[in-house]
């Protein structure tokens, strides 16, 4: 689509404003969860799988935002990316709730030693934290698709932002969302509007095929 004067718009730019809200607060809580996986391994260790972890997030956002896109034009599989954005919500809102866990997690990324964790291997801190990038990262590309949704701009903002977070900021941004909860909150209640509107959105495609037909 050629460019045009749409990201002007005020409906552009509340979208633009959904998209950075949902990109810092996964991000965040993203390379949390990566710290929460790295805090039972050893000092030397810890370092290197948070490293991979991180590099592990940015590859796979890369690699989801080139399929997601395509998929979501497919009517019906809308309907499914909302509700697995309602299942995104749960589990941010119940991290919110779950403190002490993130106190082990942004201690493991500023390199301090975390006591009473229990001790694994790195191979398995690994997996875990593959598995969790892996969960994480379809839920940002999802959540931005959906964010930024009929306004192609914003969308590639979105995805680039998503990747640049995750590469280069994502343990700081993870620090200043355990010390200012409010702008998890206000994340959830975007990704929230957003899985209603892609659900809503979705079914009217689906029904519009159905009554085609």
């Amino acid at each position: 689509m050629p460019f045009s004067l749409e990201v002007f718009t005020l409906e552009a730019f509340v979208a633009f404003l959904s998209v950075v809200v949902v990109d810092v607060a996964l991000a965040g809580d993203n390379a949390i969860v990566v710290g929460m996986a790295a805090a039972g391994l050893p000092a030397k260790q810890r370092g290197k799988a948070i490293a991979i972890g991180i590099a592990a997030a940015a590859l796979m956002r890369i690699v989801f935002a080139l399929m997601t896109t395509q998929l979501l034009q497919i009517v019906g599989l809308m309907v499914a990316g909302g509700i697995l954005l309602l299942w995104v919500a749960w589990k941010l809102w119940r991290e919110i709730v779950q403190r002490k866990q993130e106190d082990a997690g942004e201690a493991a990324l500023e390199g301090e030693t975390v006591r009473d964790m229990p001790r694994k291997s790195f191979r398995s801190a690994v997996t875990q934290i593959v598995v969790a990038d892996l969960s994480m990262s379809l839920d940002n590309v999802l959540a931005v698709a959906g964010a930024a949704m009929d306004h192609p701009m914003v969308l590639i903002f979105g995805l680039a932002l998503s990747v640049v977070l995750m590469g280069f900021a994502a343990t700081i941004i993870a620090r200043h969302l355990h010390r200012h909860p409010w702008i998890a909150q206000v994340g959830l209640a975007v990704i929230l509007i957003v899985a209603v509107r892609m659900i809503w959105d979705g079914t009217q495609d689906v029904m519009a095929l159905t009554n085609g037909v």
